[in-house]
């Protein structure tokens, strides 16, 4: 954990400008075992793949959206407000997604991308972190080093919602497909959830979308595989490309990124956003659902390089 937290320390340095162009409006470390906890899978439950059987089967059209609010928090000091998309009909089972904030941005900022995500299919839980998010009185940048545990925690907590009687999610969460999502800061915490020790690494995690993140050096991808996509604008000015396109090169398992052009470091709005859309999309239907046509689309849009 020390280690981690070193390197997790050099590289959010880097990142306190990132206000400057976080999504419009805007864009004390636990005990280790307490973070192991929050993620252990069942016990004897299958390590993930996305090549592991499937579930379910992805959607034909666009479902009705419905939001909801959970409160959440790991421990006392960090509370973890929560917000989940999800589809307001069907029975799923539908994959988890936890989705990671940038600096001084709100889970509500990145609406429009994670309700489209909800909308084809998926559950997206989207946690405010406690000295990150907008508007929160403690800002620093340093913490961080503790959101992937944050990132799990929530998982872990809108998991249990399949089995709890009378919520709306109950029999309709796929627990055996589940992925992690960031930008910038949120894109290194998601990174955080596929790196490190045993402890640090989310085994659960089948897939991960990568917005504008870059690898925390010299902590290395470890844990059981899965399949990764980068998204990166090469004009990004906050993390730069090269540091996107080193993380998805470290990537040792199935992976792809798309390249925005003309992107800077805010590609979820404004006019990427169809493509990132559409793009991230596709990809969640091929890693969580096994769509061979979805991947199929994937690797043959423009400025997609792909090894999946």
């Amino acid at each position: 954990m020390k280690c981690r937290t070193v390197a997790l320390l050099i590289a959010v340095a880097a990142l306190t400008s990132c206000s400057a162009e976080s999504v419009p409006p805007p864009g004390t470390a636990p005990a280790a075992s307490a973070s192991a906890a929050a993620k252990a899978p069942a016990a004897g439950a299958p390590a993930p793949s996305a090549t592991a059987a499937l579930a379910g089967k992805a959607p034909s059209g666009t479902l009705p959206v419905k939001v909801r609010k959970l409160r959440l928090s790991r421990g006392a000091d960090r509370p973890l407000p929560t917000t989940v998309w999800y589809p307001a009909t069907g029975k799923g089972p539908y994959p988890v997604i936890v989705f990671s904030h940038g600096l001084t941005a709100r889970p509500g900022d990145y609406e429009r991308l994670l309700s489209r995500w909800a909308g084809a299919g998926f559950v997206v839980a989207g946690p405010a972190y406690p000295h990150t998010s907008a508007g929160v009185p403690e800002f620093n940048v340093i913490d961080v080093v503790n959101q992937p545990a944050d990132a799990s925690h929530v998982l872990t907590e809108v998991l249990a919602l399949d089995t709890r009687a009378g919520d709306p999610l109950r029999g309709r969460l796929d627990e055996a497909h589940v992925a992690a999502a960031g930008h910038s800061a949120g894109g290194i915490t998601t990174i955080g959830m596929l790196s490190g020790t045993r402890d640090d690494r989310d085994d659960r995690l089948d897939a991960a979308v990568v917005l504008a993140g870059r690898q925390v050096l010299p902590i290395p991808f470890s844990g059981p595989p899965a399949s990764v996509f980068f998204v990166h604008g090469k004009l990004d000015r906050t993390i730069r490309y090269a540091d996107g396109l080193a993380a998805f090169e470290a990537v040792p398992w199935p992976k792809a990124m798309l390249t925005v052009p003309n992107g800077g470091h805010v590609t979820t709005d404004g006019k990427d956003f169809n493509v990132v859309a559409t793009a991230t999309t596709d990809f969640w239907r091929w890693s969580l659902y096994g769509d061979a046509a979805a991947k199929r689309r994937l690797e043959g849009r423009k400025n997609v390089e792909s090894d999946l």
